[in-house]
């Protein structure tokens, strides 16, 4: 039976930079292709950790170099930026494996905003690093010109910390609605999308934020009516006592069970913690909706119930 499956690809699935990203988005197209050849109507998400560092650090660099002509570069627009290279690669990949298969699909990234709230928590304890290592003299100039949130980073230098808020729609979801319901493949939320506050009349301002991608993803996926999130990582099932002599892989885990693990601290934050917090959210959305962790390899295979954790709802 055709699903609808939003993907969450995590960043072992784009690499680190220019070269190992247009390598590696080879191989995962042949892990979403698979997907798509069982007939399934297929949304991907994506992380944008490197990328959008090295967009943000170019930019800062040109700046640097000559702050008479340029002026500082946002990060939403860093965002933006980071949405359209990333999905330009993505798009042409999926597009050519699925030629080679003989399957004659329309393949698009939408550049995606994703709205927040102004009055999030996370905006008053921003958490979240970006950018470059900056001298206590360079952080310094920052809070006093820019009024940047900086911490001091592990003895490595200083960088700027910006608010992690929870996704709260996302803009474009009419016209990702459309090219899914139109056979479709569609690439979206890059990143966590580009965070926006609603103003006064129709205008939507760029937030200084990165939303996690597993959230943007499920919400992308509830408000699509998706049937399954598939949350791509680095290993094949979710475990508890991980890296432990005890350690053990879980075919499946209730919403209940998992968020006991998540109270016990079994899940490390900024890894997998934020993965079940979103598959959470996502089985407990609607009736029959399950999400699936597992390894982008097995991706096929866990759709098909052969590996992977599968989180679910009991009720």
């Amino acid at each position: 039976m055709k699903q609808r499956i939003v993907i969450a690809l995590g960043g072992n699935a784009l690499g680190k930079n220019l070269p190992e990203q247009m390598a590696a988005v080879k191989k995962t197209a042949k892990a979403i292709v698979d997907l798509i050849q069982e007939g399934d109507e297929v949304v991907i998400a994506h992380g944008n950790g490197p990328q959008v560092g090295m967009i943000q650090n170019a930019m800062a660099e040109l700046v640097r170099s000559d702050p008479d002509r340029y002026i500082p570069c946002p990060l939403s627009v860093c965002v933006a930026m980071s949405q359209g290279y990333i999905g330009y690669d993505l798009q042409n990949a999926i597009r050519e494996e699925m030629l080679d298969r003989g399957i004659d699909l329309g393949v698009a990234t939408v550049l995606t905003q994703v709205e927040v709230d102004p009055d999030d928590p996370a905006f008053q304890h921003p958490t979240k690093p970006i950018g470059s290592f900056l001298t206590k003299e360079e952080a310094d100039q920052l809070v006093r010109e820019r009024d940047y949130e900086v911490i001091e980073d592990a003895g490595r230098g200083y960088r700027r910390v910006v608010a992690s808020p929870m996704p709260v729609s996302i803009i474009e979801i009419g016209t990702i609605r459309s090219l899914v319901e139109t056979d479709h493949i569609v690439v979206a939320c890059g990143g966590g999308g580009i965070p926006v506050f609603r103003t006064e009349g129709h205008h939507l301002k760029g937030a200084a934020a990165v939303i996690d991608k597993d959230f943007a993803a499920e919400c992308l996926a509830e408000q699509l009516d998706a049937d399954r999130l598939l949350i791509l990582t680095a290993v094949e099932k979710v475990a508890i006592h991980f890296g432990k002599e005890d350690q053990k892989d879980l075919s499946e885990m209730s919403c209940e069970e998992a968020e006991q693990y998540l109270a016990d601290g079994e899940f490390a934050p900024g890894s997998m913690q934020p993965k079940i917090e979103a598959a959470v959210r996502f089985a407990r959305s609607g009736r029959g909706r399950k999400a699936l962790i597992t390894l982008l390899e097995r991706a096929a295979e866990g759709i098909a119930g052969k590996t992977g954790t599968v989180i679910y709802d009991r009720e």
